[in-house]
């Protein structure tokens, strides 16, 4: 079986394109396509639907996706691991992270970093969301905790935590408490900043994704942390993570779909040709499982 075959499948799956799967591999979309097309054909399934929405999995790509991730997963491991063994890669981590990540998550890395089987310093740079990705293709940094809006395919990817969204909308019915379904929050103003720390990006996702109209303020605010002041002060209805709320809102409830929490996730994404790769993959371990309690703990305004 080819493996470039399983890795545009997988590229595909992540960003919903063919068109930018091949953009991001740097191959183009004919040939991306005709590897996906011979997978299909070895396997005797159909892996994706093209509709004018975009691409979704078919039935039977949704249980086979998912079984390509972990074998690829897998693959690169052993690739790594191998490269470690045989050319040990010295120095710190490199770090680059969105302004949306806390101080707390901050803080697991440096722990998983000095509890590596070769304990590691980690060097961080905070930078946008563009200037982190080009970074790290170019091989500045080694590794980014970004939220989970944008794909790059042909990286590594792991969920780092996830953590609740809540709305806070002054102009909100009076009284109302409990959360808030996504259809109800459409009808409100939303104050956004640039598209750079990934809070905008999540926010159109999200609505986009529920076929709603997303209204917002003709304003902008410069971060999160005016968005939050603003909303306070009824210029707007803001979206955000829920550790981003700093103040009291009288009018600041959970955002749900269809009953269920919306949450934003944070991401680790490196590449799996660094010569780190091995500790790399080490060090993403141990912080996930360090931030489990981060996202169930949360705290709620206050």
């Amino acid at each position: 079986m080819n493996v470039e075959g399983l890795r545009y499948a997988q590229a595909v799956s992540r960003t919903k394109s063919f068109s930018a799967a091949a953009r991001d591999y740097g191959v183009t979309q004919p040939a991306l396509s005709n590897g996906v097309a011979r997978l299909e054909e070895e396997l005797g399934v159909r892996l994706f639907d093209r509709s004018p929405r975009g691409v979704r999995p078919t039935a039977h790509g949704a249980v086979v996706l998912p079984m390509i991730d972990h074998a690829l997963g897998a693959l690169d491991s052993i690739v790594a691991e191998a490269r470690r063994l045989t050319r040990p890669a010295t120095g710190g981590i490199r770090v680059g992270v969105s302004p949306l990540i806390g101080a707390d998550l901050v803080a697991c890395a440096f722990d998983a970093a000095r509890g590596l089987s070769r304990p590691r310093e980690l060097v961080l740079r905070e930078a946008d969301l563009g200037m982190l990705r080009a970074a790290l293709r170019s091989g500045e940094l080694d590794v980014l905790l970004v939220p989970a809006v944008e794909a790059m395919p042909a990286y590594r990817h792991r969920i780092i935590l996830s953590e609740p969204v809540v709305v806070v909308d002054p102009a909100g019915a009076p009284g109302a408490e409990g959360p808030l379904e996504l259809d109800a929050a459409a009808g409100a103003d939303y104050i956004l900043v640039p598209d750079t720390c990934g809070l905008t990006t999540f926010t159109t996702q999200l609505f986009r994704g529920q076929d709603l109209a997303l209204r917002t303020y003709p304003g902008e605010a410069a971060t999160y942390r005016v968005l939050d002041e603003w909303a306070g002060i009824g210029v707007g209805a803001a979206l955000l993570p829920r550790s981003k709320i700093t103040r009291r809102h009288a009018s600041c409830r959970p955002l749900v779909r269809a009953g269920t929490p919306v949450e934003i996730s944070y991401e680790a994404v490196w590449s799996r040709s660094n010569p780190l790769a091995a500790d790399l993959e080490e060090f993403v371990e141990s912080l996930a499982e360090a931030a489990v309690p981060l996202g169930s703990d949360a705290p709620a305004s206050d």
